[in-house]
């Protein structure tokens, strides 16, 4: 687990959620929105007396600067993902919707600022990945039976990082910035800055791709992993022990990326974020993906995500099938029937007792299994949606565990999402049936036009 997500937050106190209205001289919330919006349906389906019970353990209960409403926080984090914003645009979008304002327990209108954009982060440090975890239950129960099939898919995508496309190149000159950022914070008096033989030396690189400029860029890039390689030696002799540990685990760093091949294992693309990994997924578009795999289950029937699990390993889809059915069973309390999956899950039959379906060529199956099979390609649609509406196709979160944390709130996000357009379709299909009605009536009395 990453250093930044170790330790619980205690530094606020505990603050309970108002739940009961209060009187007040102005118009309440209730009073100027739909009460048949989406979102104010949402609120009153929620449980959210379970997050007070469960993420009151991580305040303090007499110290400290009194808290936000754990219900203001956890509802942040799902209009967030809802509505794919950042951090610091929910938190201004809030301040100018109604509808946010109620769904988060507002009795009235609040023109400022719920909260700075840094309390979120605080908030997810907080309740961490089990925090999560529960917000993706509730939104699975908020589904009702769609949710509680036992006949499942599975896929796997790649989550990718915020980082740049990553080249030996790039990561050395980042290792020469960061190294004499550490000097000049340490008072370390390295032999040379090296800023204008970076300056002269990057010039050649920008007629790499040219015909007599390719054998100077080559002799160019040799010489930035030589300037370094000399600065992380240089570092390790002058720093004070005590400095020395302080910055050991980044140094360390940029030793590794300065002795690693192109040929070797667990290779490291990102200074800032070294457990990303390198994924091939064979797209014709984007050869290589730089982050981390996500599997995901989804109902056969219904569509819903009932599983989803980050991995910040290069292992085979197969290998992914057994933490995340574990991950179901914990979250859903039950085993699943069946699971479907394509055939890059071949070769595991059955996995925690749960019989793993991958079609196989020539083989008879009854018409069932093949209606099943074709029924496993709704997950790609899933995916595309997490991607692009729900900000899984780049995740800003740090470490591994911001990894699982985007992912589960991305599905939450999903599956309440789901409920808003079940709920949207039943109120237009109401009121085309009365219009229906109306006309079958008093056809006579409407225009036709």
């Amino acid at each position: 687990m990453s250093k930044l997500y170790s330790k619980p937050c205690r530094f606020f106190m505990y603050r309970k959620t108002v739940s009961s209205p209060q009187s007040s001289i102005f118009s309440t919330l209730i009073d100027l929105i739909d009460q048949h919006h989406p979102l104010v349906m949402l609120a009153e389906k929620i449980h959210w007396q379970q997050f007070e019970d469960a993420f009151s353990k991580h305040y303090s209960q007499r110290m400290g600067k009194p808290a936000k409403p754990i219900r203001l926080m956890v509802s942040l984090l799902i209009l967030k993902q809802l509505r794919n914003l950042s951090d610091e645009n929910i938190v201004m979008h809030w301040s100018e919707n109604l509808y946010y304002q109620y769904f988060s327990g507002g009795v009235s209108f609040t023109p400022g600022v719920p909260c700075s954009a840094t309390e979120l982060v605080a908030f997810r440090k907080r309740i961490g990945t089990e925090g999560m975890e529960l917000i993706f239950k509730e939104s699975i129960r908020v589904n009702d039976e769609d949710g509680n099939d036992d006949l499942l898919t599975v896929d796997t995508t790649v989550q990718e990082k915020n980082i740049t496309y990553p080249t030996d190149t790039k990561l050395h000159q980042k290792i020469i910035k960061k190294c004499i950022g550490i000097a000049r914070a340490e008072d370390v008096e390295v032999r040379q800055s090296y800023r204008f033989t970076l300056k002269r030396l990057n010039v050649l690189l920008r007629f790499q791709h040219t015909k007599k400029g390719s054998s100077q860029a080559r002799k160019a890039r040799k010489k930035i992993k030589t300037i370094a390689g000399r600065l992380v030696r240089e570092l390790n002799r002058k720093l004070t022990t005590a400095a020395f540990e302080k910055h050991k685990p980044q140094l360390d760093i940029y030793q590794k990326v300065l002795t690693q091949k192109r040929s070797d294992s667990n290779k490291i693309y990102s200074l800032h974020e070294p457990e990303v990994k390198c994924y091939t997924k064979g797209k014709e578009h984007k050869r290589f993906e730089f982050g981390s795999k996500a599997s995901i289950l989804i109902t056969q029937t219904g569509g819903v995500i009932v599983g989803a699990l980050s991995f910040n390993e290069n292992i085979h889809d197969s290998k992914t099938l057994e933490p995340v059915l574990e991950q179901y069973e914990r979250i859903n309390e039950k085993k699943p029937k069946q699971v479907y999956a394509d055939r890059g899950y071949r070769g595991a039959k059955q996995v925690n007792n749960v019989a793993i379906k991958v079609p196989a060529p020539n083989k008879n199956i009854s018409k069932a299994q093949r209606k099943r099979h074709s029924r496993r390609a709704a997950v790609e649609p899933v995916i595309s949606h997490l991607k692009f509406d729900y900000r899984l196709i780049r995740n800003f979160l740090k470490g591994s565990t911001g990894d699982s944390m985007n992912l589960l709130l991305s599905a939450a996000a999903f599956n309440f999402k789901r409920v808003i357009n079940l709920w949207l379709t039943e109120a237009i299909y109401r009121w085309q049936l009365l219009l229906m009605t109306i006309k079958t009536a008093y056809g006579h009395f409407i225009p036709q036009n």
